[in-house]
């Protein structure tokens, strides 16, 4: 028997069936073991040693390690078959020190898809563990560990922010400067021309061409003024463009797409893609529908290419097939694992839309017809400029003519705001229907989309495709930025943060220096750079930064509530905590007192039975209510609830007939979740029981 261990226990069905009888398969659930918090500032890394790093088992791992070791022994061989990226593969390395295993020889197998063939050519083609690989996420973690603890616990000391990191405060920074350009932004009037021409008894909106904008409602008048009724044509250029398809998913890209479409926020994007990777019950069968989640490359298989374009000729026709086959890759791509891609063309998302969630369909619909687009023609369009002219005032007016759709075959969608032309010359007449001026203002730019953060935090290099969504994620959970819909906007605790990582902590915010320490960490992946020399390159100047910023950084004030406390007279101060603003002394931790906001008392209107007082609503549980005596604790009296059945008188227990062979008492008749027995009825100081010998009809 041999042993598989993946990370998630959805997979373990699906690959168990493939591999067959003679494979155990179980889940680790993720990581097992992370960083120690023992050590010099619970760092558990030993700075002085090389930066040796003290592993232990994960708070809530242990029962699935004891299984994991249980079910090892049992086996024959233990096969790795965790993630195929940087964490799964760190998750392979610390299976291996907790089971007891040969990384040399273990077998670790590598798939990017849960399908049968997948599978079968991972257990067939094996692989080792990559220890360079592991040494970049170990370093990373390490990296990350003394960032986080020192820089969090010096913001919460003295400005009581939360925490602080080298992608989330990076990506703070970026939204906290957009925020400033949006503050300083300076709104200036222009007025809008309106005009409409019809033609052969169609109306069209043209464009007046100008070279800078009409600022004043004067400057417009004149304009309108100075349109004839009658617009000669006197230019119509015709030009045939070539539109190629978009390159198929990256995890960036998908949740660009999914939320420009659908407003998908970037941690929805990613379980819901996470689950159609797993695997979804197909009328029995389970299947993994797109290929592994969490890459920033555009390649697709050979294999792949070959069965998309059969399929794409025998659906559409040879005229529909592309030759281009390589896309261009993002200046930090990796390229370690394919593009998010359907794993089967025949699986429409039509056809097995009765098993998905809408927001399953509407995603794997988004991945199927992107990576099939790519491999299909592109499609070529007649685009037809008209420029007509009254008086001295030039307009133009553009229309398209569809000569072939190639790749928006998949979808129509694209099309509806098409302009399509009649035939047009040099000479024709277009009469005016209407002019209008608008007064308008120039708006400051958005704010920030989750799908822009992904999108530039990609471009500058900072984060990895698995980290985009849980960084967002962690800035609004540390409320430095609120998430509305999807759309950014910075707090003032925020916006704080930024400015005092930023003064301090130059390097740390900079996303040119994460994305140099990214490419850092790629070096050590591909075995070029020492690890212990990175991470020295990295602690000695941000430790003197650190130790200077311990010294000069300001602490802010606690905000008071102008009471003093009734305990030892110290002021009372406003504090956030896991459950809100809350009061207590600034004397703490000598006094703890904590201000309780009196609750408002609710009567019933009806008096106790037992004392006369009045009675009223008391709450349990946080949302479960009871009327009781307001006399409590002097009066107990608890009304009965109408809606709850009353309790039934228990019943005497029913006798033997005979006595108890210890203590002499009655035996009696007793029933657990096993069945009924016999035992003394002077339990529990008599512990005497048997067991009801049955005849062999009754067996």
């Amino acid at each position: 028997m041999k042993l598989v261990i993946v990370e998630s226990p959805t997979k373990c069905t699906t690959i168990k069936r493939y591999l067959g009888k003679n494979y155990i398969v179980v889940a680790s659930l993720g990581h097992i073991r992370d960083l120690a918090r023992s050590g010099k500032g619970g760092l558990g890394v030993d700075i002085e040693n090389d930066f040796k790093p003290t592993y232990k088992i994960s708070s809530g791992k242990y029962a699935v390690v004891k299984n994991l070791k249980e079910q090892a022994k049992r086996c024959d061989e233990v096969i790795l078959a965790t993630d195929p990226d940087r964490e799964g593969e760190a998750i392979a390395w610390h299976l291996t020190q907790v089971l007891g295993l040969d990384v040399k020889t273990t077998k670790r197998l590598e798939f990017h898809e849960i399908t049968r063939d997948s599978i079968n050519h991972a257990i067939n083609n094996p692989r080792t563990i990559d220890m360079n690989l592991v040494s970049s996420q170990e370093t990373r973690r390490i990296i990350d560990r003394i960032i986080g603890f020192k820089l969090s616990t010096l913001l919460y000391n003295k400005i009581h922010s939360r925490s602080a990191g080298r992608v989330q405060s990076a990506t703070l920074k970026i939204i906290a400067d957009h925020e400033k350009e949006i503050e300083n932004f300076v709104i200036e009037e222009y007025h809008k021309i309106n005009v409409t021409a019809s033609f052969n008894g169609q109306t069209y909106a043209i464009n007046i061409k100008r070279n800078k904008p009409v600022s004043t409602t004067e400057e417009a008048l004149e304009i309108l003024n100075n349109i004839p009724e009658n617009l000669e044509v006197i230019d119509v250029k015709k030009e045939v463009k070539k539109r190629e398809a978009k390159a198929p998913f990256t995890t960036s890209t998908l949740q660009q797409a999914a939320y420009n479409k659908y407003k998908f926020k970037t941690e929805e994007t990613q379980s819901i893609a996470h689950k159609l990777y797993e695997g979804i019950d197909l009328g029995g069968e389970h299947v993994g529908l797109i290929s592994y989640m969490r890459t920033d490359s555009t390649r697709l298989s050979p294999t792949y290419i070959n069965r998309a374009k059969n399929y794409i000729i025998e659906a559409f026709g040879e005229e529909y097939v592309g030759n281009k086959t390589k896309f261009k890759e993002g200046k930090m791509a990796q390229d370690a694992h394919e593009a998010i891609r359907p794993t089967g063309n025949h699986r429409t998302p039509d056809s097995i839309k009765q098993y998905l969630t809408r927001n399953q369909y509407l995603l794997y619909k988004l991945v199927y017809e992107r990576t099939l687009a790519s491999l299909m023609a592109p499609k070529k369009e007649e685009i037809t400029t008209v420029t007509i002219k009254g008086n001295d005032i030039i307009f133009t007016l553009e229309g398209v003519r569809i000569l072939f759709d190639g790749y928006e075959r998949l979808s129509k969608e694209e099309n509806s705001n098409k302009i399509m032309l009649p035939e047009i010359k040099n000479g024709d007449i277009f009469k005016v229907e209407s002019k209008s001026e608008e007064q308008k203002f120039t708006q400051p730019p958005a704010h920030y989309s989750e799908a822009k953060i992904v999108n530039i935090m990609e471009s500058v290099g900072i984060g990895r495709p698995s980290t985009y969504a849980s960084t967002i994620s962690t800035l609004s959970k540390r409320k430095y930025v609120t998430d509305a819909d999807g759309v950014l906007k910075i707090t003032d605790q925020g916006d704080k943060t930024s400015h005092v990582l930023d003064k301090y902590f130059p390097d740390i915010v900079n996303a040119k220096y994460t994305a140099q320490m990214e490419e850092k960490l790629d070096n050590i992946q591909a075995g070029s750079s020492s690890i212990v020399k990175m991470l020295n390159d990295f602690y000695n100047p941000f430790i003197k930064e650190f130790d200077k910023a311990s010294k000069l950084m300001y602490k802010d004030e606690e905000e008071k509530t102008g009471e003093n406390c009734p305990e030892c007279g110290s002021p009372l101060i406003y504090k956030d905590g896991k459950f809100g603003r809350f009061i207590c002394c600034s004397n703490y931790p000598k006094c703890n007192y904590i201000k309780k906001e009196p609750k408002e008392v609710v009567y019933t209107g009806e008096n106790c039975p037992v004392c006369g007082k009045p009675l009223v609503e008391r709450t349990y549980n946080k949302d479960k209510k009871f009327v009781a005596c307001s006399g409590y604790p002097k009066c107990n009296y608890i009304k009965p609830d109408p809606n709850k059945p009353a309790k039934q008188e228990k019943q005497p227990a029913k006798l033997v007939g005979r006595k108890c062979p210890k203590c002499g008492n009655e035996l009696v008749y007793r029933t657990s979740k096993r069945g009924e027995f016999i035992a003394c009825s002077n339990f529990p100081k008599c512990r005497y029981i048997e067991n009801i010998k049955k005849t062999s009809e009754e067996k």
